[in-house]
């Protein structure tokens, strides 16, 4: 479930701990609150409303929303005919949602109605529908059967092919570009109700919400990939018989490669043998790197032996594209475990490539088998080894579950100046007191004078309190 949680988290910018503490739904928070949340500034000196917008802006941005939904609403009781009344009622909707409570939710509402009826070419109107399908879904969340059947009849909207568009008069009116961008297959962004209402599913039953995602990822017009995508995260949050069935359907038959990715994706949460056949058939037969990427990931957060099987063979094989063998190898270290250690310390010997091999060195340093740290210390100490593999084994093994004890003692069975200046970095980097009485030991006696003065430096970049006294004995004899 950590693998899951990092790569949402890289996939939305959000840190690791943030979602490992909220989940998913974080996730679909980010993706929902696509509606203006800072009211831009005064714009209209002389209107009769410009001091009650100022104080009514400021209280907002303090945070003080009664306050703010207040000063708002008397702009467009007092002055109906100001320049700032149209998107005065978006922003006392707002500071209402942001109060919370049913009761203010619904005032919100009936304030983004009066906008939608009175002022439809009202700069907010776009953040208003986005905001109302936000609130619709709170106010569905808690009970309320008007808001559950907006939210259930808007998302079928999406499930629904558009019909043909009729063709724009000339090219270059706003509404004309707006339907072209959707037809193009490009996503339209938030404020597209359709995506709105089908985001709001989150909040609804499975019973009710799996049957019209389910549609959606059955359309096929054009201009329905982004509304596909979207269903996809959907169809992964909603736990029930028919969840695999819908992510196996998609993975392989979905037209758009995208979707296919997602469904391969969330895939790793399903673990059945369906899933991982399914998962190994595409990490063999398919061309598509992102696809097969999606599957490694996938089968690397499956328990079952076959899965763990599926990532071994991939990892072997010569033919299959380096990026993708060095991250199988990466996921197998990730999962620790007696068995995934030593399958690890078997492959490097097979190995050809010298960039896999030194990636194989992390993973074997990430794995909890106690064997692990043994091993690559000797690998450092094999001389039949490229200095650079040995330098990289011995980094991994310092950073890893190599004891203090094993590290000092290594020290004098080397004899090559690089690899002593290696082992004196790795010194550097533990905090165990031993770490630095040894490069204490070095800087005083090493007979190679560079030797020393790599030590000297890292000494100099300890935060030891004898380092400050070893530097004054220096500088004093």
């Amino acid at each position: 479930m950590r693998g899951i949680m990092w790569a949402l988290a890289g996939t939305l910018g959000l840190g690791l701990g943030l979602v490992e503490e909220r989940g998913p739904m974080i996730a679909v928070q980010a993706i929902q609150q696509g509606f203006t949340s800072s009211a831009p500034e005064a714009w209209l000196q002389g209107d009769p409303a410009d001091s009650l917008y100022r104080s009514a802006r400021a209280a907002l941005n303090a945070g003080r929303y009664r306050e703010a939904a207040a000063a708002f609403q008397r702009i467009r009781e007092r002055y109906p005919r100001s320049g700032y009344t149209p998107d005065a009622l978006y922003w006392e909707a707002f500071s209402l949602y942001r109060q919370g409570g049913s009761e203010n939710l619904r005032r919100a509402l009936r304030a983004l109605e009066m906008q939608r009826n009175r002022y439809a070419r009202a700069a907010t109107r776009g953040d208003g529908d986005a905001l109302r399908g936000r609130i619709n879904a709170e106010l569905a969340r808690g009970g309320d059967e008007e808001a559950a059947r907006e939210v259930t009849s808007r998302a079928a909207e999406a499930a629904e092919a558009p019909e043909a568009p009729v063709p724009p008069e000339t090219p270059e009116t706003p509404r004309s570009k707006s339907k072209s961008k959707i037809r193009s297959g490009e996503c339209s962004g938030d404020d597209d109700t359709q995506a709105i209402a089908l985001n709001a599913l989150i909040q609804m039953d499975a019973e009710r919400a799996v049957p019209i995602l389910q549609r959606v990822l059955a359309r096929r017009d054009p201009g329905s990939e982004c509304l596909r995508r979207r269903a996809m995260f959907l169809v992964a949050q909603k736990k029930t018989d028919q969840t695999e069935e819908i992510l196996l359907g998609a993975a392989r038959n979905d037209p758009d490669s995208e979707v296919r990715q997602q469904a391969v994706f969330w895939l790793s949460q399903v673990n059945s043998d369906r899933a991982v056949i399914a998962l190994d058939s595409i990490l063999r037969m398919s061309r598509d790197p992102e696809l097969q990427d999606k599957a490694v990931f996938a089968l690397s957060q499956q328990s079952s032996p076959r899965a763990g099987a599926a990532l071994r063979a991939f990892a072997e094989r010569d033919d299959a594209p380096e990026e993708l063998r060095e991250k199988a190898i990466f996921w197998m270290g990730q999962k620790g475990g007696s068995e995934n250690g030593a399958y690890l310390r078997g492959l490097y010997g097979r190995l050809k490539n010298k960039a896999l091999k030194e990636k194989l060195l992390f993973s074997i340093s990430q794995s909890s088998d106690p064997e692990s740290a043994t091993w690559l210390l000797g690998i450092v100490r094999n001389r039949q080894e490229p200095i650079d593999v040995r330098k990289t084994a011995l980094f991994w093994a310092g950073q890893g579950k190599a004891s203090i004890a094993d590290l000092t003692r290594l020290y004098d069975t080397l004899d090559e100046q690089e690899m002593r200046e290696q082992l004196v970095f790795v010194y550097s980097q533990r905090r165990e007191p031993q770490a630095f009485d040894k490069m204490l030991d070095i800087a005083r006696r090493d007979p190679d004078p560079e030797i020393r003065k790599k030590a000297i430096f890292w000494i100099g970049q300890s935060k030891d309190p004898r380092a400050t006294q070893f530097i004054q004995e220096l500088l004093e004899r």
